[in-house]
């Protein structure tokens, strides 16, 4: 089974950190809520309270198969842990995405240099050396960005595909009843 670890930290955006659990945990994959706060209990951007899965000293050590970072604020960006995380999946090729505001974390973390990614509009001079694109989601290398909530079903299935395969995000997208263009990508 795949796992992907999910942070959150306070003033995440809930539409991305749980619709993306959701999707991935529907889709077969152990999503892991990990909390990057001193409590279990961490709260969202619109007061919505989540006991995370896991604290953050708990589980910086599991090998997950993806990390993956919502966004709704900047403050992971002051996470020296996650910052070190980050950059030790990536020098490992590992997956690692982040919707919204959160690609800023890969953008402090320098690992962006080169390479296409997306955020929340009016957030990209947080994404240092990277090549700013267009598309709501986007893929390249071993990182996958998004641009903000309304996205986010596309990016969660995106981060199937990566871990499971085409089919599993198609049955997951099917059973959402989120459109499929034959032959596009989420």
């Amino acid at each position: 089974m795949k796992t992907a670890a999910i942070f959150l930290i306070s003033h995440f955006e809930e539409t991305e950190g749980l619709t993306t659990v959701d999707i991935l945990r529907r889709g077969g994959v152990e999503a892991t809520t990990v909390s990057l706060t001193d409590r279990a209990e961490v709260t969202g951007s619109h007061n919505i309270i989540v006991r995370a899965d896991a604290m953050f000293e708990n589980a910086k050590d599991r090998p997950f198969d993806m990390l993956v970072i919502p966004g709704g604020t900047t403050e992971h960006t002051k996470h020296a842990g996650l910052l070190e995380l980050v950059r030790k999946y990536n020098d490992a090729n590992k997956p690692i995405a982040a919707i919204c505001a959160a690609p800023a974390v890969l953008g402090k973390a320098g690992i962006l240099k080169g390479r296409k990614a997306v955020c929340y509009p009016g957030m990209e001079s947080w994404l240092e050396g990277a090549i700013i694109g267009n598309d709501n989601v986007v893929t390249d290398g071993n990182i996958t960005t998004a641009k903000g909530p309304a996205i986010t079903p596309f990016f969660a299935l995106r981060l199937l595909e990566i871990l499971c395969g085409r089919a599993a995000a198609e049955k997951v997208a099917e059973a959402f009843l989120i459109p499929m263009i034959k032959g596009a990508s989420f």
